[in-house]
């Protein structure tokens, strides 16, 4: 049972830093924040949660089997993420490429303390073993006095290439040739940035790629020694009640500093061709997906290639909605469509393939995905993408970036677009 008090604060924008600070000396963290990004399929302006009473961890044998056991237990909230190799759950397929982070392929926690801001109204929701801690929790975090840990980092960060250019254009090559052979005709081909024995500050490294991107999905979340910095733009699936919302990204443009050009920037990505083609084929997708849970004749696109407007870039979003039945599982309807149609490509499981024999590097948690279930089975989770992984005992940083490769894919575009995803990470990590 959880116990709930509200209070109010004057200086939101502080006390999230402060929160987030606070939150730190938890071996277990998921902070979930909005960046004021206001919808109609927003339930909170930002979510903490810390201090596991329960943790489920495993590889991707049977995992999803053992989360749908682990959040009928709770019946509770869990927080945690799904990395993308639990693919190797749902279909009959490997991961074997190089891994230097060592994530676990799933993990999910009880938190004993759950904090809720929306606006200045802040509800701490706190399991009745600690709840004697809610108002000598909030006075420290909102008293201002916390101090910033010491951590040792390294300077001059230098970030490596998982494969150089020339050989990004040859196995973009060999994708189009399996385009062109019919095989698939569309996948996500994505490659790894990364830095060895390297140390950061994943708070200070996570408030500054926040400021610079400011996304709606954007997520902290600490596991032991391993860290996930995220501003992901995109949400991968969201249950509300019997409802499924799904809002797949396919499509990016740079932004201008003049607002004239950068409203050419938007009608350009509006009305491209390609990147229009490349968001309907994931929506198809989404749409297939969807329906494997949903009730017949209730799939729908809601919302067709719109132009969203970000810090860096421009992104063209699509959102697909569902109604599922009564009683339907939660974790079921997560397994029937992950891993999320725009980190793969179509037809799905094909694509998967192609990408594992392509790529140099085993995902993870990169293009997984972070969120919760609420005590209901409701759930939310975003695409982890513009993101750095931190393993801090391998002193191992890394961040991965790709796009959608189709028939008319022109490999030195695909890579221009790779680097302005890439933008934010590396100026952060780099100074």
């Amino acid at each position: 049972m959880r116990i709930s008090t509200t209070f109010t604060v004057s200086e939101i924008k502080k006390f999230k830093e402060d929160l987030l600070l606070w939150a730190q000396q938890f071996e277990e963290v998921v902070w979930l924040d909005g960046n004021r990004h206001n919808s109609k399929y927003s339930s909170f302006d930002a979510l903490l949660a810390v201090d596991a009473l329960t943790t489920i961890k495993t590889d991707s044998e049977k995992a999803f089997e053992k989360l749908r056991e682990f959040q009928d237990r709770a019946k509770d909230y869990i927080f945690g993420y799904l990395s993308y190799d639990l693919k190797n759950d749902v279909e009959r397929l490997s991961s074997k490429n190089h891994d230097g982070l060592g994530f676990a392929e799933l993990f999910f926690f009880q938190p004993k303390k759950i904090i809720k801001i929306n606006g200045n109204t802040v509800v701490f929701e706190y399991l009745r073993m600690v709840d004697d801690e809610i108002q000598s929790d909030f006075d420290l975090i909102s008293g201002g006095i916390l101090e910033k840990e010491s951590i040792s980092v390294t300077e001059n960060i230098k970030i490596k290439l998982r494969i150089f250019k020339d050989e990004y254009f040859k196995q973009v090559g060999k994708m189009l040739s399996h385009i062109h052979r019919g095989d698939i005709y569309e996948a996500n081909f994505c490659q790894e940035f990364y830095a060895e024995d390297t140390q950061i500050n994943p708070y200070k490294t996570y408030q500054k790629l926040n400021k610079i991107s400011e996304a709606p999905f954007a997520s902290f979340l600490k596991v032991y020694d391993q860290y996930l910095l995220s501003t992901s733009p995109e949400r991968y699936l969201r249950k509300e009640a019997g409802k499924l919302i799904s809002q797949p990204i396919k499509g990016t443009s740079k932004r201008a500093k003049q607002p004239e050009e950068d409203d050419k920037l938007v009608n350009a990505l509006k009305t491209d061709p390609k990147e229009r083609a490349e968001n309907i084929m994931i929506v198809d997708l989404v749409r297939n997906d969807l329906s494997k849970s949903a009730l017949k004749g209730s799939v729908v696109v809601e919302e067709l290639c719109e132009v969203y407007t970000f810090q860096q870039v421009h992104q063209m979003i699509s959102t697909v909605v569902a109604q599922v039945p009564s009683g339907t599982n939660p974790v079921d309807v997560i397994k029937e469509s992950f891993p999320m149609g725009s980190m793969t490509g179509a037809p799905k499981v094909s694509a998967m393939k192609i990408i594992e024999e392509l790529e140099a590097f085993k995902r993870g948690l990169y293009s997984g995905a972070v969120g919760y279930f609420t005590p209901n089975g409701d759930f939310d989770f975003n695409v982890v993408i513009r993101s750095i992984l931190y393993n801090a005992s391998k002193k191992y940083v890394s961040y991965s970036v790709g796009g959608a490769i189709t028939a008319k894919a022109i490999p030195e575009k695909e890579y221009e677009e790779c680097l302005l995803k890439a933008k934010a990470m590396r100026e952060v990590l780099e100074g």
